[in-house]
């Protein structure tokens, strides 16, 4: 065998070997049930990733709803949702800042001024509950018999019975001071406080001093067994309290996740979870806590 032809065998025989080496190393895998595929070079993202800030009132994270909701969304959508619970004029002065994302809010006047003035687009409507006024079940100031709202509100200021008021430039604030302004009062003295605090902890205030507050209904059924508080006023057309969704605008300010609030924006208005949000409650508390509304007509009471 000449040289060339012993150094062609030589190969030969090494190509041998290795292939059978290959086949033993598959086979072991085969053996072993490892049949996984290799990883691709540049998988496709599934879903969303990253931080969306939502600034909301106290009420849809004190009544419970918000626990309902954002798990499901932060699963569907694999966004991280980062919830700032505060009153509506804060989340919308926050959020006209910059500093928030989206908003879930009940005040009209300031979240239309937001929009107004170019921090705040696509406001949508999403449900609506109402305003109660609570108060000690004795009811000292007699608003349980009043003909009409003024008439109760007239009712506290005249007897100076305990009001706590929230003080905290949120919707149900804004509300209160408005059915002040109607009754043509200006509410000061010593019967009249203000906690500076969300609705769950001026509810628990109010139920300790006795004394009267305004309420949006979800809050208080949420926290109803723990409050020594009756409904005594309800059903006005005044007490209406309506919730809307407001994307922060992107080109006023460029930072905030613009997608991600659309996305948020857009669950709540499906039809699934507006099931789910006219269901909430009815289990624990024989009613819903919200009524919902998306794509219908705005609520006027």
């Amino acid at each position: 065998m000449t040289g060339k032809h012993w150094l062609l065998a030589l190969v030969a025989m090494f190509a041998v070997v290795f292939a059978a080496a290959c086949g033993d190393d598959e086979d072991a895998n085969d053996a072993n049930g490892d049949t996984t595929p290799a990883a691709p070079a540049s998988p496709q993202a599934t879903k969303a990733s990253g931080d969306l800030v939502l600034a909301t009132t106290t009420s849809t994270q004190d009544s419970g709803l918000l626990d309902e909701l954002i798990p499901v969304f932060e699963d569907e959508s694999g966004y991280n949702v980062q919830v700032i619970a505060v009153g509506s004029g804060q989340a919308i002065e926050q959020a006209s800042r910059g500093d928030a994302d989206v908003v879930l809010v009940h005040s009209p006047a300031a979240e239309q001024k937001m929009v107004d003035e170019g921090n705040g687009i696509e406001r949508t409507l999403i449900m609506h509950n109402d305003f109660i006024v609570v108060g000690p079940e004795s009811d000292p100031a007699g608003i349980a018999d009043a003909a009409t709202l003024n008439d109760a509100m007239n009712a506290i200021a005249s007897s100076e019975s305990p009001f706590i008021s929230r003080g905290d430039d949120s919707g149900t604030h804004a509300l209160e001071l408005r059915l002040w302004e109607n009754a043509g009062i200006e509410p000061s003295g010593g019967w009249y406080e203000e906690s500076g605090q969300g609705m769950g902890a001026t509810l628990q205030i109010a139920g300790q001093r006795q004394a009267y507050t305004i309420s949006d209904r979800a809050t208080y059924l949420s926290q109803q067994d723990t409050l020594d508080l009756a409904v005594l006023l309800e059903g006005d057309a005044a007490l209406l309290n309506v919730y809307h969704v407001i994307v922060v605008n992107p080109e006023r300010h460029p930072d905030v996740n613009a997608d991600g609030a659309r996305a948020f924006a857009a669950f709540l208005t499906r039809d699934d979870v507006q099931e789910t949000i006219g269901e909430f409650g009815v289990e624990d508390y024989g009613e819903p806590l919200f009524f919902p509304d998306a794509g219908k007509p705005e609520p006027t009471g």
